[in-house]
């Protein structure tokens, strides 16, 4: 036992199967914990399954790749040399899932080397941290924006058809595109608005499909998690 959970030194985890196992099984399990911590502060449209397994994934894997490392200069490059080889093409939306990838590398490299205190520890301190920063909202901006998407004939004055609407519901309001559609017989525009405080979200949809003659209308909530 003395020698299982013994300081690590280099090579000591591939020449120990206890030690190897330990490392895996804390590997694991921390990042089970952090995969679970990521599905419960999540928001927005992006969530995926296979980024959360990816994680886990990722954790375990380092973990074996620090143990192959160990203290040899050169399996390290030798290794970065067969990894370029890889092209990761896979776009992520969200820069709170790069910093989620970098956690469970973190904990794959500590228990790789044998820390697994460190990746318990990080873990420990990772979840109240991560779930502060989602409850307390550090960073956010309360906002009541909207995206108000609409279809008008083409050629129509679409400043004016909607500046009584938005005068008497918003406090602001921005053109964010316009596309031709339907041959060029139709404008669609995208517009982000304010609204004023206490309007029903039922209401100004209802103006404004008036203002729009009776067209087309949606409106979305939740712009900031909303990806356009």
């Amino acid at each position: 036992m003395d020698q299982i959970f013994s300081e690590p030194a280099g090579g000591a985890l591939v020449d120990n199967p206890w030690r190897m196992l330990i490392a895996l099984c804390v590997s694991l399990f921390c990042s089970l914990i952090l995969a679970f911590v990521y599905r419960q502060t999540h928001r927005g449209l992006s969530y995926s399954v296979s980024f959360v397994h990816s994680m886990i994934l990722m954790a375990v894997t380092v973990t074996v790749i620090m143990m192959i490392i160990g203290s040899n200069i050169a399996r390290a490059f030798s290794l970065v040399g067969a990894l370029s080889i890889i092209r990761f093409r896979t776009a992520i939306k969200d820069p709170r899932d790069v910093a989620f990838l970098f956690m469970t590398m973190a904990v794959g490299m500590a228990c790789g080397t044998g820390y697994w205190w460190i990746g318990i520890g990080f873990t420990l301190f990772a979840i109240p941290m991560v779930f502060f920063l989602h409850k307390a909202q550090i960073g956010a901006m309360p906002t009541s924006e909207m995206l108000f998407k609409v279809q008008v004939p083409e050629g129509s004055d679409h400043a004016r058809l909607f500046a009584e609407a938005f005068y008497k519901f918003t406090t602001e309001h921005s053109l964010l595109s316009m596309e031709s559609i339907q041959g060029g017989t139709k404008l669609e525009l995208v517009y982000s608005i304010h609204a004023k405080t206490g309007i029903q979200e039922g209401l100004l949809l209802e103006e404004l499909r008036k203002a729009a003659g009776g067209g087309k209308v949606a409106l979305m909530l939740g712009q900031q998690n909303v990806n356009i």
